[in-house]
């Protein structure tokens, strides 16, 4: 008796795993759903859509973006996290969700580690202190002099309170040893308004998308970039490495998740995807355009890469007492 019933189960097992494997084999045999966690027009959206695109023409089939925005990516991120883990949604998902939210909220209705597969890193991008042409400093350098004469007197704008860009700026006046005034926004489209007029003297930036046609004008000066090199549309501002804070790095990034559970196989082939479309001369004249930096991942890779930076955020999110609203 015992011995039919484990044979029915064995059947059942077989069954199940030759269904999941022709699955695979066809896949994808219909439309990939993305979800891009931001309002549609940003940038984000724009890297989304681009990487959309150019991985749906390797696979064979339309690859949807669908913008689910609110709580600074966390909706949509869940939103990927409760998909079937089948391959047919992915997710844009960013720092924010996937090595900030984590440390900030008790509350996080997802689980980093548990309930996503990792894909590809698809892009990152370089925070960037700029300045009103009033501001009482021209570079870095001065910037840190000012704020050591005049402690907490100096006000920086961010996009919000435990963003990338509100990180940056902690760990810079942890290294600088200076104290600054942290002015929270709910965009940097907001931001940017206040800056040209000189309402607030210094932002420091999550993308230069926003601002870059204002520093290329000369409306606003950037003094220093927070990535490990400078960037590719401001190559005379230093970073703050260069700026004599060795080993400062701090970037807005952004990659392809799956619901975990989703199968390896599918994984691969949808990192393959990016990897072969982001070769595209389209794809990075895009990224050029939002101020991005390409990047290309195997699964393990970004993996590895999101333990790291899940790891360095927590630590630094500790170490200051940042809380969320």
């Amino acid at each position: 008796m015992q011995r039919r019933h484990f044979m029915a189960a064995a059947a059942i097992a077989a069954t199940g795993d030759i269904a999941r494997a022709q699955t695979t084999a066809h896949y994808p045999a219909r439309p990939v759903r993305m979800i891009v966690p931001f309002p549609p027009g940003g940038p984000t959206d724009v890297m989304g859509r681009t990487a959309a695109k150019a991985m749906g023409e390797q696979l064979g089939q339309s690859c949807i973006v669908e913008n689910k925005a609110g709580a600074g990516g966390n909706i949509g991120t869940d939103a990927v996290a409760k998909a079937a883990p089948d391959g047919y949604t992915i997710g844009l998902a960013a720092i924010s969700s996937l090595a900030i939210a984590p440390h900030l909220y008790t509350n996080l209705s997802f689980n980093v580690e548990k309930d996503f597969t990792p894909i590809s890193l698809v892009g990152t991008t370089p925070c960037a202190l700029v300045v009103h042409l009033d501001a009482p400093f021209t570079d870095l350098k001065g910037l840190i002099a000012y704020a050591k004469a005049h402690p907490g007197q100096l006000n920086y704008a961010t996009s919000g309170i435990g963003t990338s860009n509100h990180l940056a700026a902690e760990l810079l006046q942890s290294v600088a040893g200076i104290q600054l005034t942290h002015v929270p926004y709910k965009g940097s489209s907001q931001i940017v308004p206040d800056l040209l007029s000189g309402t607030i003297m210094m932002s420091m930036e999550s993308s230069l998308a926003t601002t870059l046609q204002h520093i290329q004008a000369g409306k606003l000066r950037a003094i220093a970039i927070t990535s490990p090199q400078r960037a590719k549309a401001l190559p005379q501002v230093p970073t703050v490495a260069e700026s004599g804070y060795s080993g400062f790095a701090v970037e807005t990034w952004f990659g392809l998740v799956a619901p975990a559970a989703t199968p390896k196989p599918i994984i691969q082939r949808l990192a393959d995807a990016w990897a072969t479309g982001a070769k595209g001369p389209e794809v990075q004249t895009t990224f050029d355009h939002i101020a991005a930096n390409l990047r290309a991942t195997t699964p393990a890779q970004f993996a590895a890469f999101m333990r790291t930076e899940n790891q360095r955020f927590g630590e630094l999110i500790r170490s200051t007492g940042i809380k969320a609203e």
